[in-house]
């Protein structure tokens, strides 16, 4: 890789804790934080290569931090194709020389924290319907929207018995590459996992378009989508028939220990900004419950938190200044208390005196099967 990813322009005006989805390997329950596994070596051999930017450990001014998801690196990143990534559907029609979304450094450092908060009680009944799907024997085709560096293929292949082909979509051809360099090879049973990329920012998809899918996955994604995409969404994976397990949408809740008087202001100012320009931010979950249940698919939530303690403290500093700016700059009459509020909070967090749990959600969609019961 000879350029570090470079956040959006939209991804810097909206998005917010991102979801973004991901960058080391998952890790099993109980797992402690500072856990890395051989995947996520490889991932960070990677996204440190010695042209990438390094986010850095210093307090970074708010118009130099991509909200909610870590530093913004240095612009330039190229959005030129590789070979044998095939062409898939956008987002929404933006230029071809739109920047791509998220820096894989910030996803590397989300990666064990998003392992460990995703909702394992989800998988049993996700396993049930995938045993039961018609044309099972061949194996899995399951289709990650907004792959990132493909932390969810790496926690939920292992997860899964029989073959897999994980159909990797980012618009970001260098996230491409780290999640097929640091894909998992075996599932659950030691079957084979194959991996192929889709350059393309995913949300216009048709049944069609996921024709022979058994599953679709994404992180963080739903809540940087307005209630039209998310409909679409639900449209496609219903009329395709294949379940959907859609992990770690934000919940507009955040709590910090020690509290502070400014918690409250700086935390609805952040969700306000997360809802800018008809994106559904906290309001979500909701908008993609009621999209998958009009269409006759049973929906499954569970909790999915952050919990972050001085294990984390990494992690804690980049959300804190992407969390923090992106109230500044919805709000930027708290631009002065806000500065001291986080100097405060990244001392303590340097002193290892600050936990932080961040609420999320993950949602489980079970369409009616097609050519087969539910």
């Amino acid at each position: 890789m000879s350029r570090s990813a470079e956040a959006s322009a939209r991804q810097s005006a909206h998005a917010a804790e991102a979801a973004a989805r991901q960058g080391a390997p998952a890790m099993e329950p109980g797992a402690s934080g500072a856990v890395r596994s051989a995947e996520a070596a490889s991932v960070a051999a990677v996204v440190q290569a010695p042209d990438q930017v390094n986010p850095g450990s210093g307090s970074a001014p708010f118009d130099q931090v991509i909200p909610g998801a870590g530093p913004a690196p240095h612009a330039g990143a190229g959005a030129a194709s590789r070979p044998g990534e095939r062409a898939t559907v956008r987002l929404r029609e933006d230029g071809p020389d739109e920047p791509p979304r998220y820096a894989p450094e910030w996803l590397q450092l989300r990666e064990g924290a998003d392992a460990l908060a995703r909702a394992g009680e989800l998988l049993d009944p996700l396993r049930i319907r995938l045993a039961n799907l018609p044309g099972r024997a061949g194996g899995l085709v399951v289709h990650d929207l907004g792959c990132g560096t493909g932390s969810m293929g790496r926690w939920l292949a292992p997860r899964l018995d029989g073959a897999q082909h994980w159909i990797l979509h980012d618009r970001d051809p260098y996230l491409l590459h780290f999640a097929a360099v640091a894909s998992p090879r075996s599932a659950a049973d030691g079957s084979r996992v194959t991996v192929e990329s889709r350059r393309g920012d995913v949300a216009r998809l048709t049944p069609d378009a996921l024709a022979g899918a058994s599953l679709v996955t994404a992180s963080a994604l739903l809540d940087v989508l307005t209630r039209e995409e998310i409909d679409t969404l639900a449209a496609a994976c219903t009329g395709a028939g294949c379940p959907a397990l859609l992990t770690l949408s934000v919940a507009g809740r955040v709590e910090l220990t020690p509290a502070h008087p400014l918690d409250t202001e700086i935390a609805e100012a952040f969700n306000a900004h997360q809802r800018r320009a008809g994106l559904l931010g906290p309001d979500a979950v909701t908008a993609a419950c009621e999209a998958f249940s009009e269409r006759g698919a049973t929906v499954h939530l569970h909790p999915s938190p952050w919990r972050l303690g001085p294990d984390e403290a990494d992690l804690t500093a980049q959300w804190l200044r992407g969390w923090v700016g992106a109230a500044v700059e919805e709000r930027p009459d708290l631009r002065e208390r806000a500065d001291n509020y986080l100097r405060d909070r990244l001392e303590a967090c340097t002193a290892g005196e600050l936990n932080v749990i961040v609420h999320h959600t993950d949602l489980l969609a079970l369409s009616r099967p097609m050519g087969g019961s539910a």
